[in-house]
């Protein structure tokens, strides 16, 4: 039997960074940039800053659900074929899809992630 996906301690650590930073930054757009009323009446009224444009850029993706999205692709793909690059991909899109209003989508990528710890690691060459 071939041995389990599993990240090593150092790559663990590596991915517990992604992840919290991609939740970091997702909690900082949420509360203190998209859903902070000076910030939005400023960029509504015009103001040119690269707080309205990061604003913007994430309204329009979550309003697409691109998080989402890519958090189900990139588990999908971890899930067929684990590596660690997909999974810190997965990880983060999910982080931040969860928190900037995509949380059905990501939710199904996140479970598909931890399904991707069950799976056989890639045969070595």
């Amino acid at each position: 039997m071939r041995p389990r996906f599993l990240p090593s301690a150092r790559t663990t650590n590596w991915l517990l960074v992604v992840g919290f930073v991609a939740l970091g930054t997702a909690l900082w757009m949420r509360y203190l940039v998209i859903q902070n009323t000076q910030v939005g009446l400023a960029c509504d009224a015009g103001r040119d800053s690269t707080l309205c444009l990061a604003r913007l850029i994430a309204s329009r993706l979550f309003g697409a659900g691109v998080f989402g999205w890519v958090a189900v692709g990139a588990a999908a793909v971890n899930l067929l074929r684990p590596t660690v690059v997909t999974f810190a991909i997965a990880l983060a899109a999910t982080a931040i899809g969860v928190v900037l209003y995509n949380a059905g989508l990501a939710g199904f990528g996140g479970a598909l992630l931890l399904l991707s710890l069950a799976r056989p690691a890639p045969a070595e060459a």
